[in-house]
C-alpha cells in the first residue's frame, strides 16, 4: 500500500477538493478520503492540483517528425499530407520504435498516461509485408511500455488512395489489399495487461463502404474500440456525396459502425443529420484542435454535440503540440471565436473529455477518475510556476483548464507506478532522445 496525500485532487466536480488522500494497491486505488488537511504519516504529499491521468485519444506518432518542418509558405491539408507522406516513407521498425518511445514519453511528461495510436503505416517498402505482418505494430506496442503508458492500438483499414482510387506511392505500406486481409492480420495481435487492440476505418476516402461495414462487424464481434476519420475537410464531405449520394457519417451508419463503442474522430464539417446521428448512437468524438488549426481544417461544435449525445474526447493528432490542456481550452476558445459567445463548455466537462471520457472511448473504462478500484493514475500540475501563481483553491479547476500548460506537470502515475517525479521522466532523456529519432526519421 502507498499513500498519496493531494493537497487540492480534482474528483469530478466543478472545483477541487482538498487534502484528499488517496490509497494505491496493486496498480490500483483502493480508498480516496477527502478533508484531511495534513498528511497522515509516511504519506506521499502531492502538492498542486491532482488530477486523474489524461488521455491522448488520437495519436499518429510519426507525424512528431514534422513539428516545425511544414510551417514554410502556404497551403492547406492536402499539401501538408504529401510531407507526411515523406516522412512515412523513409521510417522501418527500428527507427519507428525509437521515434515512438521519445513522443510517447514526451507524452508522459504532459500528463498522459494513456494514448489512442491511430496506426496505419503497416508494411515495407512499396507494401511488401514484412516476416511479422504486425512488426511496425509491435515497434510501437514496445514504445509505449517502455515509455511507461498504456496503449490502444487502433490498427486502421486502408484501402485506396481516394474514393476508387488505388493506393498510390507511399500509400502502398498502408493497405492490405483488402478487408479480409487487414482482418486477418490484426486476428494476431492481443490485448495485454496495458495494451488494448482497436480498430480503425482510416476514412470514406480511404475504405469502401462494403470493406467498411466487415471492419465494423470484426469491432463488434470482438467488442473492440472502432475509430475513423470523420469530415475533416470539406473536400471529404464533397467528394463523398458525390460518389455516394451521402455524407461520410451517414455512409458509415449504413456500415453499422456508429454505437456507442465508435470514436468520429474531428468530426468538424457535420450537417444536422450527421449530428443526429452521431448523438443519437452514443458515439464519441475526438477533436484536436492544435491539429486542425495547424491544418487550417476548421472548428467544431462540441457543444451542439453533447447536447445531441455524444461524448467528447481529445487527442493531440499530428503533435504540433502535445498538450492537452492546450486541446481542452481550445475546445471551447474555438467556439468562441465561432460564435461570439463564452461559456460553451465548463472546464469540468473539459477535463473530463481529456480524462475519463478518453480513456472510455480507447477501451480503458477502468480509468481516468480518481475512485475507488480505478487505476491508479494520478498526475499532479503544479500552482506554483508563472502561469498559475496566485490560483485560489475555489479556481483551481478553470485556472488549470484554461492556463496550465504541459510543462506546469510534475508528477505522473501510471498504474501506480511513478513515470513522472519532479518534471523528469523516470527512464528516458526525452528532449536528447527526440533530437535523435526526428533527425534520422526527417533525414
Amino acid at each position: 500500500m502507498t499513500v498519496y496525500w493531494c493537497e487540492l485532487a480534482w474528483l469530478g466536480g466543478p472545483t477541487a477538493e482538498a487534502g484528499v488522500v488517496v490509497e494505491v494497491e496493486d496498480g490500483r486505488i483502493a480508498t480516496v478520503t477527502g478533508g484531511t488537511l495534513r498528511p497522515p504519516p509516511g504519506a506521499r504529499r502531492l502538492e498542486g492540483l491532482t488530477l486523474p491521468g489524461l488521455a491522448n485519444a488520437h495519436s499518429h506518432a510519426f507525424q512528431r517528425a514534422l513539428r516545425g518542418r511544414t510551417q514554410h509558405g502556404s497551403g492547406s491539408f492536402w499539401t501538408w499530407r504529401e510531407q507526411m507522406y515523406r516522412v512515412a516513407d523513409g521510417l522501418d521498425p527500428e527507427s519507428y520504435l525509437a521515434l515512438a518511445r521519445a513522443t510517447y514519453a514526451e507524452m508522459a511528461l504532459a500528463g498522459v498516461t494513456a494514448v489512442g495510436e491511430f496506426h496505419y503505416l503497416h508494411h515495407g517498402a512499396g507494401g511488401v509485408p514484412y516476416g511479422d505482418p504486425n512488426e511496425m505494430s509491435r515497434a510501437l506496442i514496445a514504445a509505449a511500455a517502455e515509455a511507461g503508458v498504456r496503449i490502444t492500438l487502433i490498427d486502421a483499414c486502408y484501402l485506396h488512395g481516394g474514393i476508387g482510387e488505388p493506393p498510390a506511392g507511399p500509400q502502398r505500406r498502408f493497405s492490405d489489399g483488402s478487408a479480409e486481409a487487414w482482418a486477418e492480420r490484426v486476428e494476431a495481435l492481443r490485448d495485454e495487461e496495458s495494451v488494448r487492440i482497436g480498430a480503425a476505418i482510416h476514412s470514406v476516402r480511404a475504405v469502401d463502404p462494403g470493406a467498411a461495414a466487415i471492419v465494423a462487424g470484426w469491432a463488434l464481434e470482438s467488442d473492440r474500440p472502432l475509430h475513423a476519420h470523420v469530415s475533416e475537410q470539406p473536400a471529404e464531405n464533397h467528394a463523398c456525396l458525390e460518389a455516394y449520394g451521402r455524407t461520410p457519417t451517414a455512409l458509415l451508419a449504413e456500415a453499422d459502425a456508429i454505437s456507442a463503442r465508435f470514436t468520429a474522430v474531428h468530426a468538424t464539417h457535420l450537417d444536422d443529420g450527421d449530428v443526429t446521428l452521431l448523438g443519437g448512437g452514443g458515439a464519441c468524438c475526438c477533436v484536436c484542435p492544435t491539429t486542425e488549426r495547424d491544418l487550417a481544417d476548421g472548428i467544431g461544435q462540441m457543444r451542439r454535440l453533447a447536447e445531441a449525445g455524444a461524448s467528447l474526447s481529445l487527442g493531440s493528432d499530428s503533435h504540433a503540440v502535445i498538450d492537452l490542456f492546450e486541446e481542452a481550452r481550445a475546445v471551447e476558445l474555438d467556439e468562441r471565436l465561432a460564435s461570439g459567445e463564452r461559456g460553451h463548455n465548463t472546464a469540468a466537462a473539459l477535463l473530463r473529455a481529456a480524462s475519463e471520457d478518453g480513456h472510455a472511448c480507447l477501451g480503458w473504462p477502468d480509468a481516468g477518475r480518481i475512485a475507488s478500484e480505478a487505476r491508479a493514475d494520478l498526475v499532479t500540475v503544479s500552482l506554483a510556476g508563472v502561469r498559475l501563481a496566485g490560483t485560489e483553491p475555489e479556481n483551481a479547476v478553470q485556472a488549470v483548464v484554461f492556463a496550465a500548460g504541459a510543462p506546469d506537470v510534475r508528477h505522473v502515475l501510471v498504474d501506480g507506478r511513478e513515470i513522472v517525479r519532479d518534471g523528469r521522466h523516470g527512464t528516458i532523456d526525452v528532449a536528447r532522445e527526440l533530437h535523435e529519432a526526428i533527425l534520422r526519421a526527417a533525414a
